[in-house]
C-alpha cells in the first residue's frame, strides 16, 4: 500500500514563526528607527495593511502606507531567502521517508516563492514532490481541500496519508477529513499543546523523535 506524508511548513519544518512578530521591528531598524519593546505583539494580530498604518502613524514615517507594507513584506522575503532555519530532525526524517518510498508534499499557508527559496537554501527541496499553497488552492486550512489535493496528487487515500502540523485548527481539519495526524510542538502554538495532544493521533516534541511514526509509514 502506497503511503503519503503531507507537511506544514512554518512551525513544522521551518523554525520560522518568529518573523511574523519580528518583521515590523526589523523593518524599522533598517530605517534607523528604534522599535518599541512590545511591537511584535502589537502587530502580530494585524493585517499587513493595518500594521503599515500603525507604523506610519506611530513612527511618523513619511512614506505611504502601501510602501511601508511592501517594506515589511520585503523584510519577510529576505528572512526566508537568507535566514529561516530548519527545525531539528527534519532532514533526517525526510531522508527516512524517501528511502521508504513514501510520497512527500508540503501544504503551506505561506508564500510559494519564499518557501521554495528556503527549501533550496536548506537542501530539502528534492524531497518534496510538490508544494501546495492555500492561496493557490483558494481556501485556508480550516477547509481540508489543501490536504485532499495533496493526497490526490500523491495517489493516496486519507487513511493512507499522514499530515504533520503544529497548529490545532489545522490538525482538527485534517483529522475530520480522515487523515492520520501528527502534532508537532512549536513555541508559537504552545498554548494549545494539551489540546493538540488530545486531537492528534500522534504527538512529538520535535522531528528528532519521529522514528516510531516514520516506521509505521
Amino acid at each position: 500500500m502506497r503511503k503519503g506524508a503531507i507537511f506544514d511548513v512554518d512551525g513544522t519544518l521551518l523554525d520560522s514563526m518568529s518573523i511574523w512578530e519580528d518583521a515590523g521591528a526589523r523593518y524599522l531598524k533598517s530605517l534607523g528607527a528604534e522599535p518599541e519593546e512590545n511591537l511584535g505583539k502589537i502587530l502580530y494580530p494585524m493585517t499587513i495593511e493595518e500594521a503599515a498604518a500603525y507604523l506610519k502613524k506611530q513612527y511618523h514615517l513619511e512614506w505611504e502606507a502601501s510602501r511601508i507594507a511592501q517594506g515589511i513584506l520585503d523584510t519577510v522575503k529576505e528572512y526566508y531567502y537568507r535566514e529561516a532555519p530548519l527545525k531539528p530532525g527534519v532532514k533526517e526524517a525526510l531522508q527516512k521517508l524517501q528511502k521508504k518510498g513514501v510520497g512527500i508534499t508540503a501544504a503551506t499557508s505561506g508564500n510559494r516563492e519564499h518557501i521554495e527559496a528556503a527549501f533550496q537554501r536548506l537542501g530539502i527541496a528534492g524531497y518534496f514532490q510538490k508544494i501546495f499553497t492555500s492561496s493557490e488552492v483558494g481556501v485556508g486550512k480550516s477547509n481540508p481541500l489543501i490536504y485532499q489535493e495533496a493526497a490526490k496528487f500523491l495517489g493516496t487515500e486519507p487513511e493512507e496519508t499522514y499530515v504533520f502540523e503544529d497548529v490545532l485548527y489545522a490538525i482538527q481539519t485534517a483529522k475530520k477529513a480522515g487523515f492520520h495526524t501528527v502534532g508537532i510542538y512549536d513555541q508559537y502554538s504552545a498554548r494549545d499543546t494539551e489540546k493538540i495532544k488530545l486531537e492528534a493521533e500522534f504527538y512529538i516534541e520535535s522531528m528528532e523523535y519521529a522514528s516510531e511514526i516514520l516506521e509505521n509509514l
